[in-house]
């Protein structure tokens, strides 16, 4: 997309827009009943690709204010999901860590969602569905851009 965007840039802005609202949508109705929040999968998450974190590191990674994840730790915490352990470079902080409960939940929990993609996928074909990986990593791509919000003109 030019930095004049036409008509066509916002169109085409608006149908990938719409096109992941609707499949995290889908996907989110594929979790168990009983799994895990958004927010504590984006921590075990981040834990088991990042390894250990500070609350603070994780918050940035996952865009929220640490006093966000605040209660959302705890309860991982309680659960035995994650362990908190003082940070031995800064003694007043704590790093957080993946337990293997907490990665076997996270496995069980992307397993529902996974399983149905995997069906949904098996309807599409091998262009598509190649297609549809490379979309998949520039999402990601997209997902860490430093750009901050922008207004709309």
């Amino acid at each position: 997309m030019s930095n004049e965007s036409s008509v066509t840039d916002w169109d085409i802005a608006a149908e990938i827009r719409r096109g992941v609202t609707r499949l995290a949508r889908r996907m989110r109705l594929q979790r168990p009943a009983e799994g895990l929040t958004g927010n504590e999968l984006g921590v075990l998450s981040h834990l088991r690709t990042h390894g250990p974190s500070s609350p603070g590191d994780i918050a940035v990674a996952e865009h929220q204010q640490p006093q966000s994840l605040t209660r959302v730790l705890a309860g991982l915490e309680a659960a035995g999901l994650i362990l908190r352990s003082t940070n031995a470079k800064d003694r007043r902080g704590s790093i957080l860590d993946l337990t293997e409960p907490g990665r076997t939940a996270l496995v069980e929990d992307m397993a529902h969602r996974d399983a149905w993609l995997f069906a949904a996928l098996a309807e599409r074909s091998e262009v598509e569905i190649e297609l549809l990986r490379l979309a998949a990593v520039l999402m990601n791509q997209l997902a860490d851009s430093s750009l901050s919000t922008v207004s709309v003109v």
